[in-house]
């Protein structure tokens, strides 16, 4: 297995990224597994929260890594978790239930967060650091 730092982009302090990554990593899945909050919430507007979540998580993962290879194996993996939350929601709690349309949202956000590599902001992180 490769080094962190061959796996990750130059940056100043790119362990400490990559923790706060995982920090973000962790928190959605507590966030989908704990009841959810008595909000009134239009019907299917959660979609738009689950696109979010998986769109922030692969675009902050295109400002970690370094190569295609280890992006496309972040993209799976979040498109794993995505799914796997799903089925926890529905084996596992018994205030969530599983839905198939929220794994595709999942999915969708992770595909236009990864997307973002195909533009300028793929090295925002590195160009925010100090010279």
């Amino acid at each position: 297995m490769a080094p962190v730092s061959t796996l990750l982009k130059p940056l100043r302090h790119a362990r400490l990224w990559l923790g706060l990554w995982c920090v973000a990593l962790l928190g959605v899945i507590a966030v989908c597994l704990i009841p959810p909050p008595p909000l009134a919430l239009p019907p299917n507007s959660d979609k738009l929260e689950h696109f979010l979540a998986y769109f922030v998580l692969a675009a902050c993962a295109v400002q970690l890594f370094a190569t295609r290879r280890v992006l496309g194996a972040v993209a799976l993996g979040l498109v794993l978790m995505g799914i796997g939350i799903e089925w926890a929601q529905g084996a596992l709690t018994a205030t969530r239930m599983a839905d198939p349309m929220d794994a595709l949202a999942n999915t969708s956000g992770v595909v236009a967060g990864m997307l973002t590599t195909l533009t300028p902001l793929r090295d925002l992180l590195l160009r925010l650091q100090p010279r």
